[in-house]
Formats: structure tokens, sequence, C-alpha cells
């Protein structure tokens, strides 16, 4: 399958149906399940099929196999583009960083959104370092919002405008 999104590491697709168990077990592994709502065959069988719905995979330009998946929605009515899941296997690398600014790139060049925008939950530190670290915004707290295993989860809303994503890669290309 031929990448929508390439960054200098990886090969961004649209998910096939032959990637549905390798996302399954990406979301439900140790490392994952506390950050990330975990889906069902049927489930990711319907976000492949859906028009505005982006079940993407992610490769590694060096060898075969899965690397993590991201999970994102367009709202073409808002021009807002939401970045609903992502998991990489290997953390710490550098991987999740370069998917989501290659993700954000394809949002605001080619989709032409205004809005990027994701929830998180509060206990998950590096997620919301890197959020603020690529210049996203923190909205507000959704407090409650959803239920886990630990219980009811808070979720916090950051975004970033296609213009504040603009200043920010031209600060970055500055320096």
């Amino acid at each position: 399958m031929k990448p929508i999104i390439a960054t200098e590491r990886m090969d961004i697709c649209l998910a096939q149906k032959g990637d549905i168990h390798q996302i399954i077990v990406l979301e439900e592994s140790k490392e994952n399940r506390r950050f990330i709502w975990q889906g069902s065959y049927e489930d990711h069988l319907k976000e492949i099929e859906c028009e505005d719905t982006y079940l993407l995979t992610l490769k590694k330009k060096s060898c075969e196999g899965l690397l993590g998946f991201a999970l994102c929605s367009l709202d073409k009515r808002s021009d807002s583009f939401e970045l609903r899941r992502i998991a990489v296997s290997e953390k710490g690398r550098g991987y999740g960083r370069e998917a989501i600014r290659g993700i954000m790139d394809y949002s605001f060049n080619t989709l032409e959104s205004n809005r990027f925008w994701l929830d998180v939950y509060p206990h998950n530190e590096v997620g919301i370092h890197l959020y603020r670290s690529l210049g996203m915004t923190l909205e507000g707290r959704l407090r409650q919002s959803c239920k886990g295993e630990e219980g009811y989860l808070d979720q916090f809303i950051f975004s970033i405008l296609r213009e504040e994503y603009r200043k920010e890669k031209i600060k970055k290309s500055l320096k």
C-alpha cells in the first residue's frame, strides 16, 4: 500500500482489513491499554470503511511489520481533525512525535483543516509533555467523561490551530 504520509523514518498508510489483528494487539498491550481506548475487530472494520475516519498504520521504512497505528477523524463541516488514538510499539525513540508531526502536516496542508485536536487522560504525563512540546494548547478538562478499568476518568483537551501550527513550524525552522 502506498503511504499517504511519509516521514523521515516511517511510511504512514491507510489500514487494510489484514492490519486489524496487529492493531488490536497494540491497543491491548500492557504498555498502551491504560492510555487508549480498545476497539473491537468490527469497530476497526467500520473505521476502515468510513469516509471521514482514518485508521492509519505506522511502518518503519527500514523493515516490514507494524510499528504502530493512529486513528483520526475529520469533521469536514468544521474543518476540524481529531487524533483519536495513537500507539507505537517502540517507546522512547521519537516515533510517536514523528508520526504526530506527519499527521499534523497532512491535516493542515493536505486536508486543509483549521484545527487539530485530541484528548488525553491526565495520568498520561509523557503524552501531555509531547503535545505541549508540539505547540498544542490545553483547552480544558472533561471531568469523569469516560469509564475505564480504573473507574471514571477525566480527559484533557489539547489543540493547535492552523495559524499556530504554521508559526510554530517557521519558528523551529529558524533555529
